[in-house]
């Protein structure tokens, strides 16, 4: 995918509500891109915050090349969840990582961003649903996208994913864990809201769901179930010859992505501007 000058990238860090260090990277929109050239940055752009799978971190190749390709549309600010690449604490698998996005997404807000939305890829795209349905109004962000994201939890349906709660659920698994890039905590106490569940309550929200075809991990049922549940807010693309998350991406499809979260962002914008317009006369 397209480049990046290395010296516009800014190594950011953030603390989450419960305390937990977050590392990340910030990419400004690249100068030459189709929306820079149409006009200067101002506190309007785009700011998308990106949530990586289960196991990367937004310095791995395939996470990094998605990162750069958005950057010719929108700022994009990228974390490390919790237990994961450099940033601190342990992993709860997208319980308590609503936390770290929204630790994100007031970070692009306190950096002068009035429009925020969140893409999420596998893990992170559970987690990117869970958090925007669950926050308070005026904390969600103006649009999302999740991309080969789980319906429901405890999937064992392919081998990929039986490899997984291998990892999660057996002792070795957990010492394991470190050597593929995740530092594990406790195992949940009380089941979370699945992704399922809270895409019926993300109204009025606007939703992406993408999954590909070929994905190993999670069948596209999964992303039907999710449409299905976000109702009008949701929109469903099933691609042909992707595979799953960072990996199956395209140039094509990331520019699809942030093109959709723009337009969605803005119509957000917009009517909320009138309703404010409308209560103030």
């Amino acid at each position: 995918m397209t480049t990046v000058d290395r010296a516009l990238i800014a190594e950011i860090t953030a603390r989450t509500a419960d305390d937990v260090p977050l590392r990340g990277v910030l990419m400004p929109r690249q100068p030459g891109s189709p929306a820079r050239r149409r006009r200067s940055a101002t506190a309007d752009d785009l700011a998308i915050v990106v949530g990586h799978g289960f196991t990367n971190h937004v310095r791995k190749p395939a996470v990094m090349r998605s990162l750069v390709r958005l950057a010719r549309r929108a700022a994009v600010f990228a974390f490390d969840f919790r237990g994961h690449g450099r940033s601190g604490g342990r992993s709860t698998v997208g319980d308590r990582e609503i936390l770290d996005v929204a630790a994100a997404v007031s970070y692009a807000r306190r950096c002068g961003f009035h429009r925020v939305a969140t893409l999420g890829f596998s893990m992170g795209a559970s987690i990117m649903i869970r958090h925007a349905a669950l926050a308070e109004p005026g904390d969600r962000p103006e649009a999302v996208a999740a991309v080969s994201g789980p319906s429901r939890w405890w999937i064992r349906e392919t081998a990929a994913m039986r490899r997984v709660h291998w990892l999660l659920e057996q002792p070795h698994g957990r010492l394991v864990a470190p050597l593929v890039g995740v530092r594990l905590d406790r195992a949940w106490e009380q089941v979370p809201v699945s992704p399922l569940e809270a895409a019926e309550r993300i109204h009025p929200t606007p939703l992406l769901l993408v999954h590909g075809e070929q994905d190993d991990y999670f069948s596209p049922d999964h992303a039907r179930q999710l449409h299905s549940a976000a109702g009008s807010r949701g929109e469903l693309w099933i691609e042909p010859d992707i595979r799953h998350a960072e990996t199956g991406m395209t140039p094509a499809l990331v520019d699809r992505m942030a093109q959709w979260l723009d337009g969605n962002a803005l119509k957000v914008t917009r009517q909320r501007q009138l309703i404010k317009a409308g209560t103030e006369r």
